[in-house]
């Protein structure tokens, strides 16, 4: 049988550049050289050899490196911070809470994973009868620019102590990211190969996919490329767990705390800049309480100052393009054409790099963009239902259902609306939605299918297998 080979491919065949740009100030900044489909190939066997190996290794000798990992990245802080911020903006506050972030999940799976994934016995009344969880092999995981760090580890911290290994293609903005995250691992003791980073343009992903070395893929990404990605994998017979995008509802009860739901309101729209797939998206506040929560939110937002992201004390800064920005300021304006109204913001600021402000939209109904897209940046939208029962079907009148929350004094009631009425993968009340490496993370309808992260992520990239011993006698 020949071996698969990456697909011919003209533009592929030359050797790529990946450039940089700091967001906040639009200069030009480091050049990364990618990988050929020689190299890509060659790189992918390696890391499939390496699977043979460190599938036999014991959880307690994984965990001891995954803990080493943590350690580097507690250490190297500062460092990833910067390369960070260099390459999509983020500040430096918040780079460095992504780096811790990212060395408690490191902890956490290295602690927990043995018993994540011990056998469990199947009492069939007679003979002996086990499930186990079996690694699957190389799993190729496909990663966005907005928490590089963040995202690539919480799918490589469960996925390697469960036996796994792994190749990352990551955003091409940030380069610098994907090969310092691989550093990590190299540093921390891991065997050569068991974690590596391909540096290729999105055109040959479906080539590696193609690969018989990959088992299984997973993306965290827009539908677009979420649609083919499944296909690509399908076509293929092979797992896929997809994390796309997400237009989070909140909903503000007649009963809430007004102040204090402004406040969880814009903190949610404002997490990194408004870009994140679990950011608050559309408020919809019972009509009870709009003017007094939308005088709230307005000033709520305000509070969200655009600063120089290596100053300690700024926690809002550029967006991570300039054209993500101006793709931003057209749904504004598409929205506005369409009858939104502007309550703050909305206008780009006259200076170099990915800027834009804080902004509120009200008025916002069905069939306006900023209803039905997804708003990637720091643009809030209003929306106005009669009562509670009206809240609920805005709030699910989406085609996407990645996360939510419900905002009332009556904690029986928002138990209820979060568990069983709002369509979502993650549903908070009181509190904006985020993740946590001991919860289940994902979606449902357009917002993608799996789960990542807890003992939910761990079981998605194994073989879950049956095992019955009968004796011979």
């Amino acid at each position: 049988m020949n071996k698969p080979v990456l697909k011919p491919n003209l533009q592929s065949e030359a050797r790529p550049r990946f450039d940089t740009h700091n967001p906040a100030t639009g200069k030009s900044g480091h050049t990364y050289e990618g990988r050929t489909p020689a190299e890509v190939r060659e790189i992918v066997i390696a890391v499939d050899r390496a699977f043979a190996k460190w599938r036999r290794r014991s959880y307690s000798e994984r965990g001891s490196v995954m803990k080493t990992a943590a350690a580097i990245l507690r250490r190297r802080k500062d460092e990833f911070a910067a390369l960070m911020m260099e390459e999509m903006g983020k500040p430096i506050s918040d780079g460095r809470a992504e780096v811790e972030k990212c060395a408690t999940a490191c902890d956490y799976f290295a602690e927990n994973a043995e018993r994540f994934l011990a056998q469990e016995k199947v009492d069939l009344g007679g003979p002996e009868a086990f499930v186990t969880f079996e690694p699957l092999g190389v799993v190729l995981a496909i990663m966005p620019w907005n928490f590089p760090f963040w995202q690539v580890f919480r799918f490589a911290a469960p996925t390697l102590m469960a036996g796994n290994v792994a190749v990352l293609k990551h955003a091409s903005n940030v380069p610098g990211c994907a090969l310092a995250i691989e550093s990590v691992f190299r540093d921390a003791g891991f065997p050569d190969d068991v974690f590596r980073t391909l540096l290729i343009p999105s055109r040959d992903v479906d080539a590696v996919i193609d690969m018989k070395e990959v088992k299984a893929v997973t993306l965290t990404g827009s539908v677009e490329a979420g649609r083919k990605v499944a296909s690509a994998a399908a076509q293929r017979l092979k797992k896929s767990v997809l994390e796309l995008g997400g237009s989070d509802a909140y909903v503000v009860l007649e009963d809430a705390d007004i102040g204090k739901a402004a406040k969880i309101c814009a903190t949610a729209r404002m997490v990194n800049a408004g870009q994140s797939c679990i950011a608050g998206k559309r408020f919809i506040v019972v009509e009870k309480v709009r003017d007094q929560f939308e005088k709230a939110f307005v000033e709520a937002m305000k509070s969200f100052e655009m600063g120089d992201p290596s100053e300690e004390s700024t926690k809002f800064g550029p967006m991570y393009s300039v054209d993500g920005r101006d793709e931003l300021h057209k749904q504004v304006e598409r929205s506005v054409a369409a009858g939104a109204r502007v309550l703050t913001g909305g206008e780009k600021p006259k200076k170099p790099g990915a800027w834009y402000p804080p902004t509120v939209l009200t008025d916002v109904k069905p069939g306006v963009p900023a209803f039905v897209e997804e708003i990637f940046g720091p643009v809030a939208s209003v929306i106005v239902a009669k009562d509670e029962k009206d809240a609920i079907a805005i709030a699910n009148d989406s085609e996407f259902g990645l996360g939510s929350a419900v905002i009332t004094r009556d904690l029986d009631r928002g138990r209820r609306i979060a568990a069983h009425e709002l369509e979502s993968g993650m549903s908070f009340v009181n509190d904006n939605v985020r993740s946590d490496a001991r919860m289940p993370f994902g979606g449902l309808k357009h917002s993608g299918y799996g789960r990542e992260v807890s003992r939910y992520g761990l079981l998605e990239f194994v073989n879950i297998k049956s095992v019955l011993v009968s004796p011979m006698n």
